[in-house]
């Protein structure tokens, strides 16, 4: 084992480093107790911010500097570690790991002064780290402002690291206790820019790999051919990157995928199975019996199509390939369009006018034309998935795009019909083994499922309570409902409705915490599951810190104020880095009787770099957005 792992961390089944560049050594004794224990083959170079005559006066550094010059080890004089590319040649740099061990501005530099340090030592180590490499930041108890500390200081009076290390695109991705005995013979010294040692216990080594970028937030355009015509529509800005990931198909690792396949296997055990092929459109013109009332009229995504008649070609070969993927989500349907589909078609018949529809808000939109196909049979258990997309309040467990997978039951309305009974049963059988999977032996965080009548009498919301997220989840979590209808088409058989939120069904048997981490595009992510096995989720971006702002603006007399979107334009102009939106205050001035609201706002991003700086100018954008789009006066 190389004293990496021993230094602090465990082994993983991660790049093997081969370049390590080490800076801020001060009396290398940590570089000439590490050489001793590496594998061979791995190449360091070890670096100080001092010039040979500033260490001529100390015996021990230069009866360490022998040691490395025997054994031919790189030793540079003069880096300043926060102008590494200006201090390192073109050839010198993708390292596959630097170390950082206790840094400091010297003497009595107070937090401030030490956040600015890191700060440009993080920036300065983008520029010369290999792009899977690693930053190792060693810091005293205390300092780093993680929970991790045993010993945790207020975030105002810590370093704040990984703040600061936002700064520089990267996130922390794990933290292990410091072991000065991993590496015998290093002596931690420069108390006060002295020759001092100073006390270690409690460190932690802090270990930051490279975040993917934050992208700019340009919709995508996409084209769709309803019947004969061609027309073209732009994404939502608050789903952007969310339409056509296709998680759901056969050649899909997602572990939302993986839930559904257990689900469905589990269901195949009690019920003969038939599996519908979601080749339904995405567009709806909303409006059915079978969701429930308001949903696509008050919560949907709605959609302007223009008349495209430009020929590929025309298109740059990036939205080129973007629009013929999503031709795939718009294909012909194999089963009957849903009702109301034709009208949608011929509302586009005026040319110069914008037809409206919306994505769909769940897939009871396609329950009819399931239902009505001649290959629909009232035996089996029929059984639907894709994605679906509505407009949400921002909150943990709420989402604006997620999977949902639809159980269709038929039953004889006029005889007594005990599937009902058994599907919910077995349903719940089912739920409670895939929550179970995961959980520890001996843990009391046991899921339990449950089936709530509404006050209709025959419907049924389907409840989870789980301990799983921490205090925060203290309410039941609503991750599915049961509807039963009658399809007017259909005389003699009434139909059952099951709706599950496969993501938040994953979310809670994998334990992952943020829903937002289904959707990334980093790769670490599903790195992290073992095709068709559930196992625990060990996050990549540990700590992310939060930052917030507060918000005040008069409302517009004639105008009201929808609060819904309100939340929906934050979500798009921080790219899904809103998680709080806490309502402070109403005020109404007593002469001109005008309505002031004011609002607190939490940034925190769970996968990707976010700093403090892209956070406020996310607020500045959210102030200009609602202003435009919202009609309201900041005050």
């Amino acid at each position: 084992m190389c004293a990496l792992e021993s230094a602090g961390r465990e082994p993983e089944e991660t790049m093997v480093p081969r370049r390590l560049l080490l800076v801020g050594e001060g009396n290398f004794s940590f570089t000439a107790s590490l050489i001793d224990t590496l594998d061979p083959g791995i190449s360091v170079t070890a670096t100080c911010l001092q010039h040979p005559d500033d260490l001529d006066g100390d015996p021990v550094t230069q009866e360490n500097l022998q040691r490395l010059r025997e054994r031919g080890i790189e030793v540079r004089f003069g880096v300043d570690c926060t102008q590494l590319a200006h201090a390192l040649q073109a050839h010198d740099k993708d390292f596959d790991r630097i170390y950082f061990n206790f840094p400091h501005c010297g003497r009595k530099a107070g937090v401030a002064k030490n956040r600015e340090l890191l700060a440009k030592f993080f920036q300065s180590c983008a520029d010369v780290l290999a792009k899977e490499g690693e930053v190792h930041v060693a810091l005293c108890r205390g300092q780093g402002g993680t929970p991790a500390d045993e010993h945790q200081r207020e975030w105002h009076n810590s370093w704040q690291v990984v703040a600061m290390a936002a700064l520089g695109g990267f996130i922390l991705s794990d933290v292990r206790p410091f072991s000065c005995e991993a590496v015998p013979g290093y002596k931690c010294t420069g108390y006060r820019s002295q020759a001092k040692s100073f006390h270690v216990e409690g460190a932690l080594n802090h270990i930051f790999t490279q975040s993917s970028p934050f992208e700019g937030s340009q919709p995508r355009t996409f084209r769709v051919r309803l019947e004969d015509q061609w027309f073209s529509f732009t994404e939502p800005e608050a789903l952007a990157g969310k339409l056509n990931r296709r998680f759901l198909e056969a050649s899909s690792c997602h572990p939302i995928r993986t839930i559904n396949e257990k689900l469905i296997a589990e269901l195949s055990k009690h019920f003969p199975l038939r599996r519908l092929k979601c080749s339904f459109p995405l567009l709806s013109q909303g409006g059915t019996s079978i969701l429930p009332p308001g949903t696509c009229d008050l919560s949907a995504f709605w959609i302007s199509l223009r008349e495209d008649n430009s020929h590929s070609e025309s298109l740059t070969a990036e939205i080129t390939q973007e629009m013929e993927e999503v031709l795939l989500l718009f294909s012909e349907c194999a089963l009957p369009k849903s009702p109301g589909w034709d009208d949608c078609i011929a509302a586009q018949e005026g040319l110069h006018e914008q037809a409206k529809l919306c994505l769909r808000p769940s897939l009871l939109v396609h329950a009819e034309a399931v239902t009505c196909s001649p290959d629909f049979l009232s035996g089996p258990l029929h059984i639907l998935s894709g994605p679906v997309y509505r407009k949400c309040h921002i909150s943990p467990f709420t989402m604006p795009a997620f999977h949902e997978t639809l159980l269709i039951l038929g039953l004889n309305k006029n005889v007594k019909d005990s599937r009902l009974a058994s599907l919910l049963d077995h349903l719940k059988d089912s739920l409670d083994n895939l929550l179970t999977q995961t959980l520890q032996e001996g843990s009391s965080l046991s899921p339990s499922v449950e089936f709530v009548l509404q006050p209709n009498g025959k419907d049924y919301v389907i409840h989870v309570k789980s301990l799983h997220f921490g205090p925060d989840c203290t309410e039941n979590l609503i991750i599915g409902t049961v509807v039963t209808s009658i399809i007017v088409s259909h005389k003699q058989q009434c139909f059952v409705f099951v709706s599950l939120n496969l993501d938040l069904l994953a979310m809670l048997v994998y334990d992952i915490s943020d829903w937002r981490l289904l959707w990334t595009f980093d790769n670490r992510f599903l790195k992290r599951f073992a095709p068709g096995k559930t196992e625990r989720f060990k996050s990549y971006s540990l700590y992310p810190p939060r930052y917030v702002h507060d918000i005040s603006f008069w409302l517009d007399k004639k105008k009201g104020f929808d609060d819904l979107e309100f939340h929906t334009v934050a979500r798009a102009v921080s790219q899904d880095t809103v998680i709080s939106i806490q309502f402070l205050g109403r005020f109404q001035h007593p002469e001109t009787e005008q309505v002031s609201l004011c609002y607190r706002l939490t940034y925190q991003a769970c996968d990707r770099a976010l700093s403090p700086q892209l956070a406020a100018a996310m607020q500045s954008r959210f102030r200009k957005e609602i202003q435009r789009q919202l009609h309201v006066s900041l005050r």
